[in-house]
């Protein structure tokens, strides 16, 4: 018995690399994916100040400035504008399933979609949403079912790539390819792709910071494929995990803010 053991043992190890590095792999991608989640969780309310410098072939750079209040545990969020000059004081807010735009010369809120622009940029309402990509994505599979993921080397860093796929209809982008980073789980590189197949952004993120236990993206740049030129950046700075006041979400607040 112990001498076919060591037959079957010595088997495996003879067999090709590629061979046991796609067992290994049958499940890693889901994995990564539930580690990302838990790495990005925020369980504390968060609020900070968020530059926004965009740049667009037809329109030169415009940089747009505001604050950006969340509370983790009711999905909640409140946005004010304080620059340029055009926006200050108009601002978003989402309390349960209501999103709301604010406009302060004519003190009026609207109803709006997840898909609304922010300001005008290419910035949407839903991507400050708190949803978790293992409900939103599943990875793409070979012929057999395995999981597919590579490891790459991204400038110095040392990655996974792979691919994932929408199972639900509510997203931007219904394709997205990932490069993440192998020992910490931080996404560095994703590529969003139409239905069709067009790639229509490239998203690097150069820089997080690390509070209690959890990373914060402070930098991130989108790349728009499709309308070549086009740019975007966006950073935070001043960064609290305070406890906020529930009345913060709320319109009368946003009111007073734009005062």
């Amino acid at each position: 018995m112990k001498s076919k053991k060591k037959k079957y043992l010595l088997i495996l190890t003879l067999l090709p690399f590629a061979v046991l590095f796609s067992a290994e792999k049958k499940t890693k991608v889901t994995e990564i994916m539930k580690q990302m989640d838990i790495m990005m969780r925020q369980d504390s309310d968060i609020s900070a100040k968020v530059v926004l410098t965009q740049k667009k072939i037809s329109q030169g750079v415009k940089v747009y400035e505001s604050f950006y209040f969340r509370s983790d545990k009711t999905d909640e969020y409140l946005i004010v504008s304080l620059a340029p000059e055009t926006e200050k004081g108009n601002g978003y807010l989402r309390v349960g399933d209501n999103f709301w735009m604010y406009r302060r010369n004519t003190r009026t809120f609207q109803h709006i979609s997840r898909d609304e622009s922010i300001m005008g940029t290419d910035t949407r309402a839903g991507d400050f949403e708190k949803r978790k990509l293992i409900d939103l994505y599943e990875p793409m599979k070979d012929k057999n079912g395995n999981e597919i993921i590579e490891e790459e080397m991204l400038g110095k860093k040392a990655v996974y790539k792979f691919t994932l796929t929408a199972k639900v209809n509510d997203v931007t982008y219904p394709k997205q390819i990932y490069w993440v980073q192998r020992d910490n789980y931080l996404q560095l590189k994703v590529q969003s792709f139409s239905l069709s197949g067009t790639l229509m952004q490239t998203a690097y993120f150069p820089k997080y910071t690390q509070i209690q236990g959890r990373y914060v993206m402070l930098q991130g740049i989108f790349v728009d494929e499709f309308e070549k030129g086009n740019k975007t950046i966006v950073e935070l700075s001043g960064i609290s995990l305070k406890k906020l006041d529930p009345k913060i979400f709320t319109k009368a607040y946003l009111e007073n803010l734009s005062k």
